[in-house]
């Protein structure tokens, strides 16, 4: 529910054009509310918390619920619009920097940029992915670049959920909702 309504803010402040990072800064300093996990992402993915939040509405079938309904649809609405926010900027070819969704990750199984790609791809827009724990060089169909200077170089975009160090030189075509550089 907090990663649903951190990305939400962030949503709206993309939307009107505002400092998210100030917003939630200021929201933030209620002590009720706090500094943990404000941090907006390309929506909450991962091995459990997607197939959980699901199961989650399941089991309220016949219960009247709003709000766990409104995460799960939330989480779908804000991949939808982290798409469509690159494909408005027509690229020619998106990179992709890292599947895992945030540093000391191994596992990319219901990232939530699988389908932030997936929109992309059905626009007609090249992907290339970088990520350095794949040994092969196609993902699901898509071309894996071994060489980071590559991966930069053919990228017009490159999108990543949480900033890296090694994306300092490339700034000026990066994408990322990471306002406060954690994970």
């Amino acid at each position: 529910m907090r990663v649903s309504f951190f990305n939400e803010v962030d949503t709206f402040a993309i939307a009107k054009n505002l400092d998210a990072r100030s917003i939630i800064d200021g929201m933030s300093l209620d002590e009720r509310i706090g500094k943990n996990y404000n941090n907006p992402s390309f929506g909450y993915g991962g091995y459990c918390l997607p197939k959980d939040t699901k199961q989650l509405l399941a089991n309220f079938d016949q219960i009247p619920q709003n709000l766990i309904e409104a995460i799960v649809l939330s989480n779908t609405t804000r991949k939808e619009f982290i798409a469509n926010e690159i494909i408005k900027k027509s690229p020619r070819t998106v990179g992709i920097y890292r599947l895992i969704m945030k540093e000391g990750s191994s596992n990319f199984r219901s990232s939530a940029i699988l389908d932030v790609i997936e929109k992309i791809k059905e626009s007609g827009i090249k992907v290339i992915i970088y990520e350095p724990t794949l040994q092969k060089s196609i993902y699901n169909g898509l071309e894996i670049k071994k060489n980071l200077q590559d991966f930069k170089s053919l990228s017009d975009i490159i999108i990543a959920n949480r900033f890296s160090n090694s994306l300092e030189d490339v700034q000026d075509k990066l994408y990322t909702r990471d306002l406060f550089n954690e994970n």
